[in-house]
């Protein structure tokens, strides 16, 4: 007898949004009273940009079954059009902004404590790994959810690619800095270049995954081509997009939101339902698709995978 055993965070065949509601517009405005907000953000629904992009041979890449939601994925036409990405503006309607980053030639520079320091165009990086698609929730801190289809690959084989020395703890990534490209970046009270940091064993963790590609093509600008991090069971906060460098290092990084406001944003930012924003509540999560609630789940569901990593640090601001 085959028993089926789901992992804790498949959801429920009936969370799963009808195809008939998505794709009817009208449906959807009828069924996400109260959340006006979600609306005003999709900018009329409008299909995604096309991207011209020198890899796009490389997809659609085969899909990882390992990685499966038991939810709809949500439409392209919307994840592409509510997108928060500061370097562009701190409202969600960036996408066409966005389509002034330019994403080829671009570099990739490797350093700190690690016995491989190089830098890499990502071009020569994308032949240096196997690419695979995989379904992961993604999570904002603002309590709206969804579920999208990432290509990339693992960010341990990136870790491996640069030999970590034994005293290397963290790795602390960086976005890039053009502020005659990025209007966003003109704003001098942010501290930029965008900053963010993992411990090495978060970074080498088997849903850790650099993002390249989305809906079965290159990744489009406003998700932050051509290279990003996804890491399904924290906060969105912390997937850096657009990444530049990748440095090896002792010394705990201090993240671009936890310098702006640490009470608010700190370090290791893991979803909990029991721990508020100041300014949200955790408790529930609204689906991006149709507005519907649910209530947040442990560290966004993956705890079979993650929390060990953390087992010990009850003492540890972990949720903020």
């Amino acid at each position: 007898m085959n028993i089926i055993r789901k992992r804790s965070w498949e959801l429920p065949e009936s969370m799963a949004t009808p195809e008939h509601v998505f794709l009817n517009r009208r449906a959807v405005l009828a069924g996400m009273a109260g959340t006006g907000a979600i609306l005003a953000g999709l900018g009329g629904m409008r299909p995604a940009f096309a991207e011209e992009d020198p890899s796009a041979g490389l997809y659609p890449a085969p899909r990882n079954d390992a990685f499966k939601l038991d939810r709809e994925i949500t439409p392209e036409r919307l994840t592409s059009r509510y997108n928060n990405f500061y370097e562009f503006g701190s409202h969600k309607q960036i996408a066409e902004a966005a389509q002034a980053l330019k994403i080829r030639p671009w570099e990739v520079v490797i350093d700190g404590l690690c016995d491989n320091p190089q830098t890499i165009g990502i071009d020569d990086l994308l032949k240096k790994v196997q690419l695979e698609e995989r379904l992961y929730r993604h999570r904002c801190v603002e309590a709206w959810s969804m579920a999208v289809p990432w290509t990339g690959f693992a960010l341990a084989d990136l870790v491996r690619l640069a030999g970590p020395k034994a005293e290397a703890k963290y790795l602390r990534m960086e976005t890039f800095l053009d502020p005659d490209t990025a209007s966003g970046q003109r704003a001098t009270w942010y501290p930029w270049p965008y900053v963010e940091g993992v411990t090495l064993a978060e970074a080498t963790n088997e849903l850790a995954f650099l993002v390249t590609g989305v809906y079965g093509k290159p990744l489009a600008k406003q998700y932050g081509a051509p290279l990003r991090l996804a890491l399904p069971w924290k906060y969105g906060f912390k997937s850096i997009k657009s990444i530049v460098r990748f440095s090896f290092t002792d010394e705990r990084p201090v993240s671009f939101w936890e310098e702006i406001q640490s009470a608010e944003y700190g370090f290791w930012a893991n979803v909990n339902p029991e721990v508020p924003h100041p300014r949200w509540s955790q408790a529930r999560e609204q689906f991006l698709n149709d507005g519907s609630y649910r209530p947040t789940l442990l560290f966004n569901g993956y705890g079979e995978q993650v929390a060990d990593l953390y087992k010990g640090m009850e003492g540890e601001r972990l949720y903020l």
